[in-house]
């Protein structure tokens, strides 16, 4: 087989990449060439491909195993791979990311810098990360206005109250505006998140629902929210990745925590894209695999890898210009 040149495999933009790969009791293997996954059907195996060059990441689950090979073909092509547990969370340690949120990047030492300049330009300023961080915290909103009054989600089932949206929504872009501190904003993201809840389970007629730590909750809402949201985290990592900041680069979720910036480019599609889907898979009684794929449509129907990585491209831009502007004049 002739070779194929790692640039080659990375033709397609990540921000256009289809797929996020859930995989368990399987074996990720090469095999004539071609990157792919074996199961057991008695005693057959089957084996069916992975698209790599058209893959953002990969989820490794229970009962998995990888070769050396396979790593080394998805690292050409530029996928993320995660291990995980059951049902896509928790996601175990590795190298990029902790907090039970970790990827296996690919390295490479042709990274873009131009992003990571403009970021470090105002990430060791206090006052430019708060304004980054209410930057994000902004376009997480308006996300969400605009994804939750789509009519997929109307005709699907989920038809929040229009009025009660647009208020909340207005009320926490002003909290937003004046947070004086990321402490502040933090607990602003608190009890948005909660009224959310509120709206989503009167949308789609829940019932009683109390959010629960992850691991803890019994009910299928919880559990869907935590396995969509580490999908997710994996759309922020492939980012973040992307754009060559480094995840401990966090503007929102602690300077100390070495996965914070992962979370915080995943806060601008999770409650857009997974919130509602937890709950009306809920409702309709859904699988693990039937929400997942559900998920996954989602985040491809709103292009919401592209609206991570543009929204980190704008506010890296726009803060290191602050940054500049402040700087004296020699």
């Amino acid at each position: 087989m002739q070779d194929i040149a790692p640039s080659d495999l990375k033709t397609i933009l990540h921000s256009q990449r289809a797929n996020v790969y859930y995989l368990e009791h399987c074996r990720v293997l090469v095999n004539g060439g071609r990157v792919e996954y074996v199961t057991e059907a008695g005693k057959k195996s089957l084996y069916w491909n992975i698209p790599i060059a058209n893959t953002t990441s990969i989820l490794l689950g229970t009962g998995t195993s990888i070769t050396q090979a396979a790593m080394r073909e998805l690292a050409k092509a530029g996928v993320l791979v995660g291990f995980c547990g059951g049902g896509g969370t928790p996601l175990f340690s590795a190298n990029e990311v902790d907090v039970e949120v970790a990827w296996l990047t690919p390295q490479s030492e042709y990274r873009p810098t131009e992003y990571l300049q403009a970021w470090v330009k105002f990430w060791f300023d206090d006052e430019l990360r708060l304004y980054a961080a209410r930057q994000l915290q902004t376009w997480r909103l308006q996300r969400l206005l605009s994804h939750w009054n789509t009519r997929a989600l109307r005709e699907a089932g989920f038809a929040p109250d229009s009025e009660r949206l647009t208020a909340l929504v207005q009320q926490f872009i002003v909290q937003i505006a004046h947070a004086p501190n990321v402490t502040a904003l933090l607990t602003d993201e608190a009890r948005l998140t909660k009224a959310l809840f509120k709206l989503a389970v009167d949308a789609v007629g829940y019932g009683e629902f109390t959010r629960a730590k992850r691991g803890t909750g019994t009910d299928a809402a919880n559990r869907f929210l935590d396995h969509g949201n580490y999908l997710a985290y994996g759309l922020g990592a492939t980012a973040t990745w992307v754009l060559g900041l480094p995840h401990g680069l966090a503007v929102l979720h602690g300077k100390t925590r070495r996965g914070g910036l992962v979370f915080d480019a995943a806060d601008l599609v999770k409650d857009a894209a997974i919130l509602p889907q937890a709950f009306l898979s809920a409702m309709r009684g859904d699988d693990e695999q039937q929400f997942r794929r559900q998920c996954i449509e989602a985040f491809t129907r709103s292009a919401s890898l592209d609206f991570i990585i543009d929204t980190l491209k704008q506010i890296a831009v726009d803060t290191a210009r602050l940054a500049d502007a402040a700087e004296p004049t020699p």
